[in-house]
């Protein structure tokens, strides 16, 4: 329904010579967050001054479907492009080998297309991923989206982020006349949409709290009988196929919580490594060649993609609203450290925006958000209670932080074999 491309996704479609797929679908940029919070507010900027980061600082926001459109025009313009329509309904394999797809095309004639290499890129959905490994997503919560039409936000420069309850809401320009309005609900207490459950529940509760400038057009969206959009929120640590000839790219390979709006980012960025780490070769028919490819390009990769799928898994259980005191203080704490100005907020918009997406740098921004949270719950005296507590808010960081870390790798994610052949290799595959 609505795409927001962090400025580090900005950053590698410009690599990839696609910015101007960007242009001419209305396209609204946007310069950070505002965040709120019990009728409180602050905006949290992306850092505009960022040494590691040579991009204008600014995220896009815009209707999904346009802007796959002109990727697929750039993409057919190229002599060396076949653009053919269809649906996939399986792999072609041999002896362990992917050698194509069998797909029914436009006017429903089931036909074969045969490759030396076949990319799988079919979303968060895939039908061909189990295929190729045992890799199953868990949905962690379901995404309720709408769309209002015809108005325009008094901030249309930032992403509005709302920590309600139960879970977070979100609302954004993404044309010069439409507004996405999306909020999660989790899998315990999911109101029927069929029913008109949905739509008191965002009446009743989601309603009330959002801010007052954006109350109107959140309600707008609802009375006018705005379509309800549903999609599971899901993770999924990526892992390599065993089978030669196929690359899995995507949702299809791996796929964090969407709170932090990162997808495509991650995507563009295993497209660039990709791209590098396959020109040199002269046949992509050698299998043996072009699985090695592949297995560079999983390590290679793993800094980048883990940083952004353990904030990602980490930032959305903190949105989560919640009565527990050790909990909300966490929440809180997230609150005052992003809104905070300074390196605070400058740091931690640099890593929710993709300008710098390094492991230690995520491990030092939660670490130092764990501890002035702790700090906040002992103040002014550590009472009895209190310690108490604070230890539990240290082992919610620990149960954020640890299994995500243990899930994506650890020692692949924060100590690669070779550092310095790492960022060399990295440096490498993302340059222009």
């Amino acid at each position: 329904m609505g795409e927001f491309m962090q400025p580090g996704g900005r950053l590698m479609l410009s690599k990839l010579g696609l910015e101007d797929c960007l242009e001419d679908i209305d396209a609204q940029k946007a310069t950070g967050f505002a965040v709120y919070k019990d009728g409180k507010e602050a905006v949290a900027p992306f850092p505009v001054e960022n040494n590691n980061f040579s991009y204008e600082p600014s995220a896009r926001s815009f209707h999904n479907g346009r802007f796959v459109q002109q990727l697929r025009r750039k993409a057919s313009s190229l002599p060396n492009v076949r653009l053919e329509e269809g649906t996939v309904k399986s792999l072609i394999e041999e002896k362990g080998v992917i050698k194509g797809v069998t797909y029914k095309n436009k006017e429903g004639e089931e036909t074969r297309a045969l490759a030396p290499l076949t990319v799988v890129c079919d979303g968060c959905y895939s039908n061909l991923r189990r295929s190729l490994n045992d890799n199953n997503a868990e949905i962690l919560s379901y995404l309720v989206g709408f769309i209002s039409k015809n108005c325009r936000l008094e901030e249309p420069e930032n992403l509005h982020l709302i920590l309600s309850k139960p879970s977070f809401t979100m609302v954004y320009q993404i044309s010069s006349t439409d507004v996405r309005c999306g909020f999660e609900v989790l899998p315990e207490n999911f109101p029927s949409i069929a029913n008109g459950e949905m739509s008191t529940f965002m009446k009743n509760t989601i309603v009330p709290q959002v801010p007052p400038k954006l109350r109107k057009i959140f309600l707008k969206g609802i009375d006018e009988g705005a379509q309800i959009k549903v999609v599971p929120a899901k993770r999924m640590s990526a892992s390599l196929s065993k089978k030669k000839g196929v690359i899995v790219l995507g949702d299809a390979f791996n796929m964090r919580h969407p709170a932090i709006a990162s997808g495509m980012m991650v995507l563009l960025s295993d497209i660039l490594i990709l791209r590098r780490l396959l020109q040199p070769l002269s046949n992509l028919g050698d299998a043996n060649k072009v699985s090695e490819v592949i297995n560079s390009f999983y390590s290679i990769r793993k800094p980048m993609s883990a940083t952004v799928n353990t904030l990602g898994n980490a930032f959305s259980q903190v949105l989560i609203g919640s009565t527990d005191e050790a909990k909300e203080a966490m929440r809180q704490g997230v609150y005052d450290y992003l809104c905070s100005g300074g390196f605070r907020t400058s740091g931690m918009m640099a890593l929710l925006g993709g300008m710098n997406p390094r492991p230690l740098s995520l491990i030092y921004h939660l670490c130092a958000i764990t501890i002035s949270s702790i700090g906040h719950l002992l103040s002014p005296f550590p009472s009895p209670l209190r310690i108490w507590h604070s230890l539990k808010l240290f082992g919610l960081a620990l149960k954020m932080l640890v299994p995500n870390l243990k899930a994506e790798g650890v020692s692949q994610m924060l100590f690669p074999a070779n550092a310095a052949a790492y960022h060399k290799s990295y440096m490498a595959a993302t340059a222009l």
